[in-house]
């Protein structure tokens, strides 16, 4: 494999849009099928999406994805813009070892559910089992083919063929051997000077062991106090660095292993009574090695998880030097993907937290009883083997341990707390359990559950709770209100039924003003109807609240925002909105000056139309000319009284052009109520030093009621023709001549 480079080529948009789209829609999926059992209606609608995506009707071949450790090739090429979605998949890929993807139009949902829930098994699972692409396809997958990375063979062109020796010490690991003949002996010697190799050695063990953490823990440890043995017997000079080798390999564990190896340890020394030697290895690991092993794991789970917290503390019991590495650490996740996400600050300040503050039950527990917590998940595997149980009660069972069960606990005791716990401080640390168990529900589209828990944050922020409560609940509706709440929602606002619809637009309305500007800048953002539809629904409902906020985002520099606040204050309507429309008839962007005509003209009173008039009056040529141009561009009788109360008030002496444009758009309408105001401006009297200026005007006026061509536009010109002063007889003829022979073919 190799790495990325920078002038690597770019997909078209297009091409773009439709990766993220499907790297999106299966982040939501691979989260749902963990949280929900196949029939629920979250999965249909996550899988749905990606059946959607990958159908024969949006995919016109097969795609072909080359995996890296953090992002995607397609054919070679990469997205043109990054996305979260894109990095988080291919970490999930890459962890199972799948280094080529092809995905061929037409899976059905069940094909990309058996994928997914296959996503979801622990790699060390699948491994164990052949590799995914063995079990794959065994399971008859067609839509997708996979090619996996064979990290052995890397290994070996990288480095060559292993020795003879090499592989006894493995194979004497994984047998339980810690004993090792000269041969084997001298290969460590070798080994120990080497920390990639150390590294290696220890990958390959960890990999082959077979069972669970307790199994490979024993096993990596064999092969540890080899080393160990080694170096003291041949080489003791060299015991530092070998230490620091060793280390820096374990620093590249997960937190299980690490836990795993700590147990094992302790109790291998306390069974031979030997010295421990992870004592010796953990006092010579470095700051780079401890901050490496936090900040891979944080960014590869996107937080901390309770083992990473145990891990950490056990490599580092002081807690003012935890405090000094963290600071470390967090340099590292910043420069990953994960510290380029909106709310970084947020998401480090959590994880901060439960690195330094979490539970640790080693002052209640013995070290045996800890060993046998670390083994128990390969103990239960024994124990559902045995099989000696009635068929019903197993069902039994199952049932209460079901993804569906088990998430209904969570957010019952999340309610519970929230509502039993009556010191604020603890009442304030369930914020972030709550707003992190909110994002998920919201990602997947259970918006039951999450309303549940809104409610409960959002009365308390508003209500009669203590001031450190309320305060609590602030806190915790900015940060959802600031994470990826809105771009949950609209994922699913196009699929969801009017019931759904009617509780999302409940949830968004418990959140008061604060949620008013995210949602109208998601809705300048949003290219699909029925999203827009429902976006613009759900600001409607909250009134005067909304129209507040909207009247302050026509100050926005971004052009979308400001014609989206037009366009919601036109569906607001009313007189009251005409102060904020009349400053954006002079903004800069013709398309925001479009907009805004057509909102004065939506409301269509007298107020409204003069204040258009004194746009046209007072406003700059260029300012008057979008105005005619967009009032020009209306084509239904909506516009005839704006055009007839221009004709009528604007100054025709100095504002020539406009009473001119104005005319030729009442003939262009070919509104019969245009005769009356067409007719006044056909007989306005003319000004002696101004023939030129009479002429034009009076031809177009009767040139425009010639175009609109009911039998009383040619009575005008009738009775101009037979009473009137010659201008106006000769302005009228033309159309008369042209109108006669007409009637006499007839």
């Amino acid at each position: 494999m190799s790495a990325p480079g920078d002038d690597v080529e770019l997909l078209s948009p297009e091409e773009t849009a439709r990766i993220l789209e499907l790297a999106r829609a299966c982040k939501a999926a691979a989260r749902a099928v963990l949280l929900y059992p196949s029939s629920h209606p979250a999965i249909g609608a996550t899988v749905g999406r990606i059946v959607q995506t990958t159908s024969h009707e949006a995919l016109h071949g097969p795609i072909k994805i080359t995996v890296l450790p953090d992002e995607f090739r397609i054919d070679g090429r990469k997205p043109a813009r990054d996305d979260q979605a894109v990095t988080d998949l291919a970490v999930l890929l890459h962890d199972h070892l799948i280094g080529e993807m092809v995905i061929q139009p037409g899976g059905d949902r069940d094909a990309w559910l058996g994928f997914l829930q296959l996503l979801g098994r622990s790699p060390e699972s699948i491994r164990a089992e052949g590799g995914i692409a063995r079990v794959w396809t065994t399971m008859a997958g067609r839509h997708i083919e996979l090619r996996e990375i064979d990290y052995s063979e890397v290994l070996r062109e990288r480095r060559g063929t292993h020795s003879a020796a090499w592989d006894q010490i493995v194979s004497n690991c994984l047998q339980g051997m810690a004993t090792f003949d000269d041969s084997a002996m001298k290969e460590l010697l070798e080994l120990a000077g080497d920390a990639d190799r150390v590294a290696e050695m220890m990958s390959t063990i960890e990999t082959k062991a077979q069972g669970g953490i307790s199994a490979k823990s024993a096993a990596v440890m064999r092969m540890i106090r080899g080393f160990v043995e080694a170096v003291t017997q041949k080489q003791p000079e060299m015991l530092g660095s070998t230490l620091t080798n060793v280390a820096s390999a374990v620093g590249q564990l997960t937190p299980d292993m690490v836990m795993g190896l700590l147990a094992e340890d302790a109790a291998t020394a306390g069974q031979t009574k030997a010295e421990r030697v992870m004592d010796l290895v953990l006092s010579h690991m470095s700051d780079q090695a401890v901050a490496g092993f936090v900040s891979r794991n944080v960014i590869a789970e996107g937080t901390a998880t309770d083992r990473l917290a145990q891990a950490f503390q056990s490599l580092v019991s002081d807690t003012n030097e935890r405090e000094r590495l963290l600071t470390l650490t967090k340099d590292d996740v910043a420069a990953s993907p994960l510290g380029s996400t909106e709310g970084f600050d947020g998401v480090w300040s959590a994880v901060a937290q439960k690195l330094l503050t979490s539970y640790s039950d080693k002052p209640y527990i013995s070290d045996e009883y800890a060993r046998e917590l670390s083994s128990s998940r390969t103990q239960a595997i024994g124990v559902e083997k045995v099989s000696d149980d009635p068929p019903e009660r197993v069902t039994a069972w199952l049932g209460t341990v079901s993804t569906t069960a088990v998430r209904t606990l969570d957010l019952s005791l999340l309610l519970d707390l929230l509502r039993i716990e009556e010191n604020d401080a603890r009442w304030g640390d369930l914020m972030a359990p709550v707003v992190h168990t909110l994002e998920d529900l919201l990602l997947v589209g259970d918006f039951d559950a999450a309303l549940s828990l809104i409610d409960v944050i959002t009365s308390s922020a508003s209500g009669a709770d203590t001031n450190e409560r309320r305060q609590h609940a602030m806190i915790a509706v900015d940060m959802i209100v600031a994470g990826p709440m809105m771009q949950h929602i609209v994922i699913h606002l196009a699929s969801v039924d009017d019931s759904q619809f009617d509780r999302v637009k409940s949830m968004c309305l418990s959140f008061g003003e604060v949620l008013v500007r995210p949602l109208a800048e998601a809705l300048a953002a949003e290219q699909r109807a029925r999203t827009r539809e429902r976006l613009t629904a759900i600001l409607l409902a909250f009134g005067a609240v909304a129209r507040r906020t909207i009247e302050r985002l026509k100050s926005s520099a971004n052009a979308a925002v400001r014609r989206t606040a037009i366009q919601l204050m036109r569906q607001f309507g009313g007189s009251d909105a005409l102060p904020e429309l009349t400053e954006l008839l002079d903004d800069t962007e013709p398309q925001v000056q479009r907009e805004a005509v057509r909102a004065i003209l939506n409301i269509g009173t007298d107020k409204a139309f003069q204040v258009l008039q004194e746009a046209l009056a007072t406003g700059s040529v260029e300012s008057r000319d979008a105005i005619m141009q967009c009032i020009s561009s209306i084509r239904d009788e909506r516009a005839t009284p704006l055009v007839a109360y221009i004709l009528r008030n604007v100054d025709h002496k100095r504002l020539t052009s406009v009473y001119l444009r104005a005319i030729e758009q009442l003939g262009a309408l070919k509104d019969p109520e245009a005769v009356q105001p067409l007719a006044e401006a056909f007989r306005r009297p003319g000004d002696w030093w101004a023939p030129r200026r009479t002429s034009a005007l009076r031809t177009a006026a009767a040139a425009a009621l010639a175009r609109v061509g009911t039998d009383d536009a040619f009575a005008v010109l009738q009775d101009a023709e037979t009473n009137g002063p010659r201008g106006l007889r000769n302005a009228a003829r033309p159309h008369l001549r042209k109108r006669r022979p007409a009637q006499g073919a007839a």
